[in-house]
């Protein structure tokens, strides 16, 4: 088993053939109360998870949004897009099966973004990224990232899962930043500069 954290650098994923990292949150009123309060708790609020699949510098796929199976061979994978935080787990996962990833990829950003206008970070709470080892058909859990609620911004640049050699390695981010809500291309260059 491996364990996580930022602190400790990229982590050797030797082993594990499925990875997967999900993200759950909580909807909340915010600074609403009231009526207008119990109406955006009832709506909830849309975070995406992606992962963007990388060739040296240049993003070439997206696993998030409308795009389940970027890749086209299962080997990146996305559970689909969950618009309100509501129930219990993970609200959206992304999988990747690293022997199936095509050779050309040589890393993969993990990102959370409040990317659609009107959503953000402040109208959710207890947001959490956890990472797994999916490997064997066993889902063990390895890390839990959370991003700090100080932040103003609506990105999160997750983990970075990055091929070095034969062997994949994970490094844990966890640093926010400002993505342009609705712009493909300002995700697509938030996740190079990670």
């Amino acid at each position: 088993m491996i364990t996580l954290t930022k602190e400790d650098g990229p982590a050797d994923l030797d082993g594990v053939t499925h990875l997967s990292i999900g993200v759950s949150w909580d909807p909340t009123v915010g600074s609403s109360g009231g009526l207008i309060g119990k109406l955006r708790q009832t709506k909830g609020t849309d975070l995406d998870l992606i992962a963007i699949a990388m060739q040296g510098s240049d993003p070439v796929r997206l696993a998030g949004l409308d795009s389940l199976d970027p890749l086209g061979n299962g080997s990146l994978v996305h559970t689909g897009d969950n618009q309100t935080g509501k129930g219990a787990g993970d609200d959206e996962t992304v999988t990747v099966e690293f022997a199936r990833v095509p050779q050309n990829i040589t890393s993969v950003v993990f990102v959370a973004a409040a990317y659609k206008k009107a959503s953000s970070f402040q109208k959710a709470r207890n947001i959490s990224f956890k990472v797994y080892d999916a490997s064997g058909g066993s889902v063990q859990q390895v890390a839990d990232i959370w991003p700090s609620l100080l932040s103003n911004d609506n990105g999160c640049a997750v983990a970075k899962a990055i091929r070095v050699g034969g062997v994949w390695k994970l490094q844990v981010i966890n640093e926010t930043g400002k993505i342009k809500q609705g712009d493909e291309q300002a995700l697509m260059r938030f996740a190079a500069s990670k």
